[in-house]
């Protein structure tokens, strides 16, 4: 069994994690640490888990008596919990803020559709963020073969969890409902690591992302339509993309229009691919918490211990 501790237990991401953890058949939870929480029990918090669980927030840990580490508090956070607290020489940390998603201290980007190789044998992983894997995978094929050769023009929305579980002016209901905003457009953070991977991929691309996102007025989900000049046919993409995806564990390229019900509780990502006129038209959806999160983080785990990387991820879509 792997021996798991989560530091920062308190918000979605986490909720998410332990919903995947407790069912984990290879994982036992050694602590879920929480400063503001310790002593209450996990499903007073998480109410997903009632029945589940009767673990406790703990208010220490050790980590020499774990084998895997998930960091689940806010970004810049990591850096300083490490700056405290030595790592063991044999734990495995996987962490889902964006401090080291530059690979910086020894960490592996964590896309498992071109890292595979690198997380199985990593002992730092840095969990992808939620827009960031959304448009990645609808970009990948392309960069990979070297086919980017103009702007990439991007919307897309997420939902209301994707601006985490404290209440916001942005996110309570009266002002989510029913609504719909522009933020952050042309400058989000997730800019970085998009552009990183599509560089590192293809070393000549040098043309902008032009990324608006959206927030939705649901709860989970990312639906990214991302669009940009091509030379292929509309025969050529498609091959090309299931071709690119056709090992990959939970990543699927269809024929038919896609929506965000098939991903939603899943750690699926649905990729449908089109051609008009010179435009190729890719649209990529999945559950911001899961694919986008907690799910890839689990799934980066069962790489890093050589276990079956589906294990503990068969999950059913919202979908009917």
């Amino acid at each position: 069994m792997i021996k798991v501790g989560i530091i920062g237990g308190a918000g979605y991401t986490a909720g998410e994690l332990l919903r995947l953890l407790v069912n984990h058949p290879q994982v036992e939870i050694a602590f879920v640490h929480s400063t503001s929480n310790a002593g209450n029990a996990l499903s007073d918090v998480h109410g997903g888990l009632i029945g589940q669980t009767d673990l406790c927030f703990a208010d220490k840990y050790d980590l020499t008596a774990i084998d895997a580490l998930f960091l689940c508090s806010a970004h810049g956070q990591s850096r300083k919990f490490w700056e405290e607290n030595p790592q063991p020489a044999t734990l495995k940390v996987i962490d889902l803020a964006q401090d080291y998603r530059d690979e910086s201290y020894g960490y592996v980007y964590g896309l498992p559709e071109i890292n595979r190789q690198r997380i199985a044998h990593t002992f730092r992983l840095a969990n992808p963020g939620c827009f960031a894997t959304a448009i990645q995978l609808a970009l990948l094929p392309l960069a990979t073969n070297g086919l980017l050769k103009d702007e990439v023009h991007v919307t897309a929305i997420t939902g209301s969890t994707g601006a985490g579980v404290k209440p916001g002016a942005t996110t309570h209901f009266s002002w989510r409902s029913d609504n719909i905003s522009v933020y952050k457009a042309f400058e989000h953070q997730h800019l970085i690591e998009i552009r990183r991977t599509l560089k590192t991929l293809q070393p000549t691309f040098d043309s902008d992302i032009n990324f608006v996102p959206m927030r939705g007025d649901f709860a989970r989900g990312i639906f990214a339509s991302v669009y940009t000049e091509t030379d292929l046919t509309a025969e050529q993409a498609v091959e090309l993309y299931k071709e690119f995806y056709a090992d990959a564990a939970f990543t699927f390229v269809v024929d038919r229009e896609v929506d965000l019900k098939q991903v939603v509780n899943t750690n699926k990502a649905v990729v449908r691919v089109a051609k008009y006129g010179n435009k190729l038209h890719i649209v990529s959806v999945i559950d911001n918490l899961l694919k986008g999160a907690s799910g890839q983080a689990v799934q980066n785990m069962n790489i890093m211990f050589g276990l079956d990387e589906n294990l503990g991820l068969n999950l059913k879509a919202s979908a009917f």
